[in-house]
């Protein structure tokens, strides 16, 4: 009985948990166990655990580990009803448990990060008393092991112990790389050290002492430096980088330490940032300091725009952007900015090929050899250009020996001629004493002797020795003062460890509120941890850098020297000058082609009123007057287009632009329409009536001049709608069309600008589109009729030929001066010339063709002449006889054809006749077999009874007789054997 209950609860169990899972109250899915651990199902075999997937709601497991591991974590956790177990954002680890007795330190203290079991992850800093030097790491890591992963130190005695305790402080010194500043900057920092340690009145218990390394002013060797600074014995209160670089490194790691970071010779505007750096600290002033001294003498030498080249680092590229801010605000553009990682020649390239005059270089000394040996290669200095470099480099930096450049000592030395720094003022300029007691002479005369008698100009970040100076007297003073503080806490400086926030958080006020006279002048902090000074302006000048200004950011103030120097005649223009010089149409031309289109429009004003003189005249009424009236009015409107086509801004005001443009666009269009609108009525009345059928062309023969004149109204009215149409929704107006600049022939620092005027609209060319479509079908279909109608004549319009003749050559000129001028549209001149040439063209051609024939022709005959005859054959026309012997033909023709329509009626009737007398022969000779079978049929010769030629003949016009033979092959009738001169057929 036990056995079964036990195997039904074996099989139903994983059911039951299933459909509890699946219910309302639900369930959880089994966890994995800890590595190096398992889990304990209470009340559960293990046969249960491996078909269980779901456990109830409130059910507990509990993680165990295997051997001497121990759980770091939640150790029970229990199933809740959203299907989750409690504590899932802890994870639970089963870990080693490294030996307590690196906990203990005699003669030192020991702090466990985290608190708690030491297991991996765990770090023990080590510390010694007062008089008791640590030897070992001072820092040590439990392994997952179980294992510390160094020896456990030791404090031993320090029999040079005098009684005072002493503070670290971890330095990072460049004395090589992009800023070798620890050349001088490091001697400076121990002359403040040796002063500090022997006052009694600052730190009187306390003795400071310095801990630096080499940086190389490179991010990757600072790091490895940081590090053994941070895991090796002394704990160091204060930690001081140098170059920028380095000091975004280490400022931005030291908050996870507690640590303040305190620079001398970081300038990247990146670092003012109390969110990223919250414990940084510098006496060097930010870049920035920087740009509102350009801005100032942008603004003084009257300078808008500028270019800048710079380095692509994160101080150079923070610097920049400050800078782009600010001239903005003051109107300047920056017109140019390049970048360059390493090798500087594309960009100098580029800024010689955007014509740069004004650059702001910001790049390291060793950069900067690099940078002006291009400059050198590309021409990019002299009276045209001024370089505003920064300040900090060496006095002598230009004339350094440099294996990464191909330029000499010379070429250096005249490249950077003239160049601009702007420098912080980093010497008190004041003899006044400060905190150290020493003037600002003294200083440099004590440090001269520290560097053993080097030339300052070869010593690297001898200019910013000062700075290094002050900053070891701005963290003395600052310690002092959080002595008294921390002692009401129960606290003092020799208690301070890399967790210890409350005595780094009084080191921080202390120094925010530092306020004193250094040999650099007066030091004060701003909110971001800046130093706060002037700005020195320095110019090369013969090869050695002169003072030549003053500006004091906080106030505005300029001081001026009054002795700046330039190679020209003064400061060089910011950009070369741009003369506009507008191009104007050749006067000879123009006034050369307006006296052809005034004697063309004194042609077209005779031919108009030779016209309606003689429009009496039956010569005359028979060429449809009216529209030779229009043509005429037509021309002398296109030829006064011309003068508009040549006017520019050389003969009237901008103003008025607007206004001969609308005068070209309506004298073209109207004259147009009318000249070759009446020519193309004309020529498709032509074509429309003599190309129909007989019977149609009969009663459209009769000419009604009304539809001719709305058939030019129509064209005209289209014309004029399309050009409302455009000058209501997209009027001309006057564009300047920019030509590549010019240099003049004169050595002169200026460059011309062409400029052109046209008239244009928004949507030009799709409007100039839809003209040229219209016009140009026109022009193709006028060409078609006047090909189709060459040949005919018509007594109704007598001149239609010189019509086509007109039509072909406006057609020809206007198809391809219209392309052209649009591709000639920058060549004034050739533009011009092309476009009213072919309009004069076009018109004399028109006037000539048309009108000199007609006068002629009255001239010559007399206009009694033009009354006895029908029509007149104008240019290559026929006359009236030749017209009334075609209609003669026509007739005669239409007479043949019936009469041959009746032969060959009679023919079919004669074969028919033949066929069955044959048909009676074959039925009277049966007999005779297979006699004759190749000749049963007659000859198609045979001529049937009764039939006689002679009697055809008889009947047969004159024409038909002799050699005129009706029957060719089986008899038919052939119309090419009649005579030529009685039977052509006379279809057009």
């Amino acid at each position: 009985m036990e056995q079964l209950l036990f195997l039904v609860i074996f099989y139903l169990l994983p059911t039951l948990i299933s459909s509890i899972h699946n219910s309302t109250t639900g369930g959880c899915a089994i966890i994995r166990p800890p590595r190096d651990g398992g889990i304990r199902y209470r009340g559960l075999t293990q046969e249960q655990i491996r078909s269980v997937q779901i456990l109830p709601v409130d059910y507990e497991i509990e993680y165990i580990c295997r051997g001497s591991r121990i759980i770091v974590g939640p150790k029970v956790r229990k199933c809740l009803h959203n299907g989750t177990w409690t504590d899932m954002n802890q994870i639970s680890r089963c870990l080693l448990v490294c030996p307590r007795s690196w906990m203990s330190l005699e003669n030192g203290r020991v702090a466990l990060l985290p608190p708690g079991q030491p297991v991996e992850g765990t770090v023990l800093h080590y510390n010694c008393h007062a008089g008791f030097l640590l030897e070992g790491f001072n820092i040590s890591h439990c392994t997952k092991l179980g294992k510390w992963d160094s020896p456990k130190p030791f404090c031993f005695y320090d029999s040079n112990y005098t009684g005072k305790k002493k503070l670290y402080i971890g330095a990072l010194f460049p004395m090589s790389g992009g800023w070798p500043g620890g050349q001088a900057c490091l001697p400076a920092a121990q002359m403040a050290l040796d002063l500090v340690n022997n006052r009694t009145d600052i730190l009187p218990d306390y003795e400071l002492e310095l801990i630096h390394y080499d940086s190389m002013c490179d991010p990757g060797e600072a790091t490895k430096l940081l590090y053994d600074l941070l895991y090796t014995e002394p704990i160091k209160i204060v930690l001081m980088p140098g170059c920028s670089s380095v000091s975004t490194l280490v400022a931005e790691a030291a908050r996870m330490w507690n640590l303040i970071v305190f620079s001398y010779g970081s300038s990247s505007p990146a670092l003012s940032n109390r969110q990223r750096f919250p414990t940084f600290f510098r006496t060097h002033p930010s870049a920035t300091l920087h740009n509102p001294t350009r801005v100032r003498l942008f603004q003084k030498w009257g300078w808008t725009k500028i270019a800048t080249i710079q380095q692509t680092t994160e101080v150079f590229t923070s610097t920049l952007d400050d800078l782009e801010e600010r001239v903005k605000e003051a109107g300047i553009e920056i017109s140019v900015r390049q970048s360059f990682l390493t090798d500087p020649a594309v960009a100098v390239k580029n800024l010689k090929r955007q014509d740069a005059r004004i650059i702001v270089g910001l790049f390291y000394e060793t950069e900067a050899r690099k940078v002006f040996c291009e400059v050198f290669k590309e021409k990019l200095y002299g009276k045209k250009y001024v370089w505003f470099l920064i300040g900090w480099y060496a006095d002598n930096w230009f004339k350094i020996k440099d294996p990464a450049i191909n330029c000499t000592v010379e070429n250096m030395t005249e490249a950077v001629e003239g160049h601009v720094t702007t420098e912080i003022v980093m010497l008190n300029p004041e003899t006044v004493r400060g905190a150290s007691n020493l003037t600002s002479q003294e200083f440099l005369a004590q440090l001269m002797s520290r560097l053993g008698g080097k030339n300052p100009e070869e010593t690297g970040g001898f200019q910013e020795a000062p700075l290094a100076y002050d900053a070891v007297w701005a963290l003395a003073l600052a310690l002092n003062r959080t002595v008294a503080p921390l002692r009401a806490k129960g606290w003092a400086l020799e208690d301070f460890n890399y967790n210890n926030k409350e005595i780094t958080a009084e080191i921080y006020r202390a120094l925010n509120t530092s306020s004193f006279e250094g040999v650099s002048g007066h030091v004060v902090f701003d909110a971001q941890g800046s130093r706060m000074a002037w700005t020195l302006i320095e110019q090369l000048q013969g090869g050695s850098y002169k003072k030549i200004g003053y500006y004091d950011s906080t106030k505005g103030n300029l001081s001026w020297y009054g002795n700046d120097k330039w190679i020209g005649l003064g400061p060089p223009a910011d950009q070369t000058k741009v003369i506009e010089e507008f191009r104007y149409l050749s006067q000879k031309l123009f006034v050369s082609v307006s006296v052809f289109a005034g004697l063309g429009i004194l042609l077209g004003i005779v031919c108009l009123s030779f016209n309606i003189y003689n429009s009496s005249v039956r010569y005359i009424q028979n060429s449809q007057p009216y529209l030779n009236n229009m043509t005429a009015v037509g021309c002398v409107l296109a030829l006064a287009a011309v003068f508009p086509l040549g006017i520019d801004g050389l003969h009237i005001q901008r103003s008025q632009f607007p206004v001969v443009c609308q005068f070209r666009l309506w004298l073209l269009g109207l004259g147009f329409s009318l000249a070759y609108g009446s020519m193309f009525t004309k020529i498709w009345w032509v074509h429309t009536v003599f190309t129909k059928k007989d019977e149609k062309k009969e009663k459209r023969k009769h000419l009604e001049p009304w539809k001719l004149y709305a058939t030019v109204a129509v064209l005209l009215a289209i014309d004029v709608l399309s050009l409302l149409i455009w000058q209501i929704m997209d009027p001309l107006h006057i564009t300047v069309e920019k030509f590549t600049k010019e240099a003049p022939k004169e050595d002169l620092d200026v460059l011309i600008q062409p400029l052109l005027e046209h008239c244009s609209s928004e949507k030009m060319n799709t409007w100039l589109g839809v003209v040229y479509g219209y016009k140009g079908l026109l022009l193709l279909l006028g060409i078609f009729l006047a090909y189709e109608t060459k040949s005919i004549s018509t007594e109704k319009i007598n001149d239609h030929r010189a019509v086509g003749m007109a039509i072909y050559n406006v057609a020809v000129l206007c198809m391809i001066t219209a392309p052209v001028t649009m591709i000639l549209s920058s060549q004034q001149d050739a533009s011009f010339a092309f476009a009213s040439l072919a309009i004069i063209f076009s018109v004399y051609i028109t006037l000539v063709v048309l009108f000199v024939p007609k006068i002629r022709r009255l001239i010559t005959r007399g206009e009694w002449q033009s009354e006895q005859q029908d029509t007149l054959k104008t240019g290559s026309s026929t006359n009236n006889n030749d017209e009334e012997k075609s209609r003669q033909l026509e007739r005669e023709n239409r007479e043949l054809q019936k009469i041959i329509q009746e032969k060959e009626e009679r023919v079919t009737e004669l074969r028919n006749q033949l066929a069955q007398r044959q048909a009676l022969r074959s039925r009277r000779r049966p007999s005779v077999p297979n006699q004759n079978q190749n000749h049963s049929v007659p000859s198609s010769h045979a001529e049937p009874p009764s039939y006689s030629p002679a009697t055809d003949k008889q009947s047969l016009p004159p024409s038909f007789s002799n050699s005129s033979d009706l029957y060719q092959g089986e008899g038919k009738l052939s119309r090419n054997n009649c005579h030529n001169s009685r039977l052509p057929l006379l279809y057009k």
